[in-house]
């Protein structure tokens, strides 16, 4: 891992596009850019696991006529970019990571993609995922294991992590990905990158087996806070098949920060169990810095004690729906976390539901009182470091043991259950090399707040620029 000066791949998206205005470079040129890249660097993480370069070469011919003629240019004009497995892409391979889907080719885009390509991005390929998004370390029956550009023996999280590796390794100008217990946040934090989880009904999403969900929602990652909101921007926006989408399309420029904010600095989000090393960049190098921008912090501790067993019961009830029938006929080629999870689920009941509805209610409460006096909350992103690719999850944590493959994702998803919106940027590294995450949290609404916190944090810690070991190798 070296510090050296940005390449054109891993340059920052709105860098790509200027240099696009400018005329220095084609999108036909990008993307033959991004192919020599995929070809070289893809074996050593599998962060994209299909590719159609001869379709993205039309579109990125058809992104060069409009330049060409001078028509109006679109926000994603001619970005090279890759696509999490779990939407569906037109004509282009969509395996959710499952084996029942190994040779799915859709007829039609997901609301995401089709939004991504009306914004002139050229798709290229897919990003890997878990089984169905299940467990934040990516990996499949289907693709096999993505592991992180800045240690390809670790995880690179999930279960956006091929997403994440993807951006890390140059391999798309921006992701996008999806979140319910930290699959945005958890791989950015893993691969030095942005991942942003906006408030449920900023990014709209179809098709979807429950148009009224509230603990899954799609979001924007990018290399730079800045491009994380441009993506958000293209992403956003109501549509008549969402019913809780926001009507207005989130603005693509982030504002500047006017004063200083009240931040509550959470080292443990509650008592979480967190490794030494991620309290040391954070505490080290994090804080530092947001003191350094004139910001007032003060030490808090949410009370997220009831988070726990909401999440569990509302996201098995979730799985038990949406996985329950499959468990008779294909046990045996899906997951163990997927198979688990639904099993809890199936032994849940009504009264089950409604107190975890209840118990929801009460922890976003907690929060709205807390933030009465406070304007941002920051804490850990994840509890571990990457780990090793050949593990399926952490089995403990400070000598402690994690019950199963959600419990080291808390750091996470107990700020799902609240409601908030919350975005993983990247903080520093571990003495061997290994990306730390700060995460920002602001209540529903306040993406803006975030992203402008975001950018000048970013400002201060220009990690992103921290070139991955396998470029540098």
């Amino acid at each position: 891992m070296t510090e050296t000066d940005i390449d054109l791949c891993r340059g920052s998206a709105l860098e790509q596009i200027e240099a696009l205005g400018r005329g220095e470079l084609s999108a036909r040129e990008l993307l033959r850019e991004t192919r020599e890249r995929y070809e070289r660097i893809n074996p050593a993480i599998n962060a994209v696991v299909t590719v159609d370069f001869d379709a993205a070469e039309v579109a990125a011919a058809e992104s060069d006529r409009r330049r060409a003629a001078g028509e109006p240019v679109r926000p994603l004009e001619g970005l090279p970019i890759a696509v999490k497995d779990l939407e569906d892409t037109a004509g282009l391979r969509s395996t959710y990571g499952s084996q029942l889907h190994a040779e799915h080719v859709p007829a039609r885009d997901s609301l995401v993609v089709e939004r991504m390509r009306a914004a002139g991005a050229v798709i290229y390929g897919k990003t890997n995922t878990p089984e169905f998004g299940t467990g934040s370390h990516t990996y499949n029956r289907v693709f096999g294991t993505t592991t992180n550009p800045y240690a390809p023996d670790r995880s690179a999280g999930g279960s956006s992590g091929g997403a994440a590796a993807a951006l890390a390794a140059g391999l798309s100008s921006v992701a996008d990905g999806s979140d319910m217990g930290g699959s945005l946040r958890n791989p950015a934090a893993f691969c030095n990158v942005v991942g942003l989880r906006p408030s449920i009904g900023r990014v709209p999403n179809w098709p979807a087996k429950d148009a009224w969900e509230s603990l899954a929602t799609n979001g924007p990652m990018g290399r730079t806070v800045a491009d994380t909101a441009l993506l958000l921007s293209v992403l956003s926006g109501g549509d008549p098949r969402s019913p809780l989408a926001f009507p207005e399309r989130f603005a693509p420029v982030v504002p500047e920060l006017g004063t200083p904010l009240r931040i509550g600095w959470s080292r443990s989000l509650d008592g979480l169990d967190i490794e030494p090393a991620i309290t040391e960049v954070l505490d080290g190098e994090g804080l530092p810095a947001l003191q350094r921008l004139g910001h007032e912090i003060a030490d808090v501790e949410p009370d997220l004690s009831e988070a726990d067993a909401a999440f569990r019961v509302l996201r098995g009830i979730g799985y038990a729906r949406g996985f329950g029938p499959l468990l008779e006929a294909h046990r045996d080629i899906l997951s163990p976390e997927l198979v688990t999870n639904t099993e809890y689920g199936l032994g849940l009941g009504i009264a089950d539901f409604a107190e975890a509805r209840e118990q929801r209610t009460r922890v976003f409460a907690g929060m709205v009182e807390l933030f009465e006096r406070i304007d941002v909350l920051a804490a850990p992103v994840t509890t571990v470091l990457p780990f090793s690719a050949d593990q399926h999850w952490p089995r403990e944590i400070n000598g402690v043991p994690q019950a199963d493959y959600l419990d080291w994702m808390r750091a996470s998803w107990r700020i799902t259950v609240t409601g908030f919106a919350a975005i993983s940027v990247p903080c520093g590294f571990s003495p061997e090399g290994l990306p730390v995450g700060l995460q920002l949290i602001a209540p529903p609404r306040r993406e803006a707040l975030l992203l402008s916190l975001a950018q000048q944090f970013e400002r201060e810690l220009p990690v992103w620029r921290t070139v991955p070991t396998v470029h540098a190798g």
